[in-house]
């Protein structure tokens, strides 16, 4: 059985509020789940001190069981010092040229210049 630490929605439309959860990856976002051990407040100011509250001994605990967290759950653990803070590659934005305009770009450049 695999399982993640993950966020699971709740609140009403358009205020969105977040349970983080212990769920089998196989069980729907908002469904099934084994433990709740935070919470998570989107609504609220970034340096507030409720927006992100996580019960930390048993995320260490569920850690220890081999639960992965989602990439968001990883950066709130890392942020609070419960694990170590996640690397990710950078992502390569959408609206960026491709590569034949790049190769044009560099091309004017090299001309112009």
């Amino acid at each position: 059985m695999g399982l993640k630490i993950r966020l699971a929605r709740a609140g009403a439309k358009k205020r969105p509020y977040y349970h983080i959860v212990i769920a089998d990856s196989r069980s729907p976002r908002d469904g099934r789940f084994i433990e709740k051990v935070g919470s998570y407040n989107p609504m609220l100011p970034s340096d507030h001190a409720d927006r992100i509250r996580l019960q930390e001994d048993r995320i260490k605990h569920w850690l220890s069981e081999g639960a992965l967290a989602t990439e968001r759950v990883a950066k709130f653990l890392g942020r609070a010092g419960v694990a170590e803070m996640p690397v990710f590659a950078e992502r390569p934005k959408r609206s960026a040229p491709k590569k034949k305009a790049q190769e044009r770009a560099a091309a004017a450049a090299a001309a112009a210049g």
